[in-house]
């Protein structure tokens, strides 16, 4: 038992417990850990995006992306966002912090059904608040960003703005929206596996509670080598959340429903995208798990088990019948 004394007076005095020890308080570890994974992820695009060129530790006040370097301050910061997120819920809920992986896990890991509608719901409104807070503090870097770009947000320039709180496809797709739906297909299906080997015990689990850590490796590794294509959202909640949090500030038709035009690569209706590609890469994901490695694993537990049982039986034999009497002479 902590010796933390509960804020909550109905916990003190036993009311409480049932509520916000059932759903209501998963959803509040959801909330908030998809707040924390949202506020440092977009938080490290804000800083490239717009704080750093603002604030002169640029070459210009619109430098941004001129190297792989600023690509992989994005990525670290990603993961690391990431596994701050889980840490931080990881001990109530798990963390899924990811509709797709509540959806995944409902599939193939005996999550709860009825469960999946409430942890999304939290996750879209944590990911909401996170954007709303990072607004706050960064409005100005985001205003001199535009003012330097002589652009308005809700114009095709207000693109580069928009990037802090939602993704949009590469210009070299030229509007057609199917390989990006791919790409978030195929990026969230590795993310998923990733996460299924990091937490499987039969695996080659990670020890010392560094399971966190490595999911956030795993969503560095994915933005290193599919991020370019449509912003490596793979979540929808990340994506969604701050996307119409963004479409209330004013960044109009480039937020909702993810349009632009006028310019190369214009794309039109992509808010959809970052919602259905992960949603399905997630189901994916988890079933290429099992098919690949949690079937065989769970194949070579039940042998293991069964040559235990022999084992035991050979060195511990179960007492034979007696016979019938026999007359010693």
């Amino acid at each position: 038992m902590s010796e933390i004394t509960p804020l909550r007076r109905g916990i003190r005095e036993g009311s409480g417990l049932k509520r916000v020890g059932g759903i209501w308080g998963e959803m509040l570890a959801e909330f908030l850990g998809t707040f924390v994974l949202i506020c440092f992820g977009d938080g490290v695009v804000a800083m490239a995006v717009a704080a750093l060129p603002g604030s002169g530790r640029a070459a210009t006040d619109t430098t941004i992306f001129v190297a792989a370097g600023d690509w992989l301050l994005i990525t670290w910061g990603w993961a690391l966002a990431v596994a701050l997120g889980v840490y931080v819920a990881g001990g109530v809920t798990g963390a899924h912090l990811n509709p797709a992986v509540t959806l995944a896990f409902a599939v193939r890991r005996k999550f709860a059904w009825n469960k999946v509608v409430p942890y999304v719901v939290a996750q879209v409104v944590g990911a909401f608040a996170a954007a709303a807070l990072l607004y706050v503090v960064y409005f100005n870097a985001i205003d001199a960003f535009n003012a330097a770009a002589k652009t308005q947000r809700d114009e095709a320039g207000g693109l580069a703005t928009f990037s802090i709180f939602a993704t949009f496809p590469a210009p070299y797709f030229n509007g057609n929206l199917t390989v990006p739906l791919i790409d978030q297909i195929v990026g969230t299906a590795f993310l998923i596996i990733f996460i299924a080997a990091i937490i499987d015990m039969r695996n080659l689990a990670v020890k010392a509670n560094l399971g966190p850590l490595m999911i956030g490796f795993a969503v560095a590794a994915i933005g290193m080598s599919f991020g370019a294509n449509a912003g490596y959202a793979i979540n929808p909640a990340r994506d969604f959340g701050p996307r119409v949090f963004a479409w209330l500030a004013g960044w109009g038709d480039v937020a909702m429903p993810g349009t632009i035009t006028g310019v190369p690569g214009a794309f039109a209706w992509y808010f959809w995208v970052p919602i259905v590609g992960p949603l399905i890469g997630g189901v994916i994901g988890v079933l290429l798990y099992d098919w690949f490695i949690g079937d065989i694993l769970h194949a070579r537990q039940i042998l293991a088990d069964r040559e235990e049982v022999a084992a035991k039986k050979e060195i511990d034999p179960p007492p034979s019948e007696p016979g019938p009497a026999t007359q010693e002479y």
